[in-house]
């Protein structure tokens, strides 16, 4: 299937639109799970998993994707949902914590790295995670990108390493600061 994807990807590139859609169908099941692990059930019914993903692939289609294969696609679907979640969030005027503000769930994340039990609350405020993923940007860029590629794509160690071109070592240190500097941040 990587290969597949990897292949779709450069036609895709190219201008085939017909690889476009085929690799759409092909990794769907994976971005609708993203999706549905980081919507709060029984949360805003205007924005479903399947919402999600559609948004995020719409953006996805709007710009130039440097993806080579299904690692970094899914890491920039991740960004794309993420900015759809903001995007809905700032919509719906959720200016600050807990004025009917878009939550997400902490629950489905990585267990290993990012929602151990009392490290992180449930559930969070998309725009306080929002900006304090700008925040740990701003001054641990990688890291950020880190917690973004577990947190949002559910990707593996091992395929951050690769997207990053760092050691799954470096991947689980950077994990464990952002872990705590969010957790300071979104306590």
């Amino acid at each position: 299937m990587e290969q597949d994807v990897t292949q779709l990807l450069r036609l895709w590139r190219n201008g085939d639109i017909d690889a476009r859609d085929r690799l759409f169908e092909q990794v769907y099941g994976a971005l609708h799970a993203m999706a549905e692990a980081r919507v709060r059930p029984g949360g805003d019914v205007t924005l479903r998993p399947t919402v999600l993903v559609h948004d995020a692939l719409l953006r996805l289609m709007d710009g130039r994707h440097e993806a080579v294969d299904r690692a970094h696609f899914l890491a920039l679907a991740a960004l794309k949902m993420r900015a759809v979640l903001v995007d809905h969030a700032r919509a719906r005027g959720a200016i600050k914590r807990g004025s009917g503000a878009v939550n997400l769930t902490l629950s489905h994340a990585d267990i290993e790295t990012l929602a151990r039990p009392g490290s992180m609350p449930d559930i969070v405020d998309v725009l306080a995670l929002h900006q304090a993923l700008e925040d740990l940007a701003a001054h641990e860029p990688r890291a950020a990108r880190v917690v973004e590629m577990a947190y949002f794509s559910g990707m593996s160690h091992g395929e951050i390493g690769v997207v990053l071109e760092v050691s799954v070592p470096t991947v689980e240190r950077d994990l464990r600061f952002a872990r705590a500097w969010l957790n300071r941040r979104l306590s």
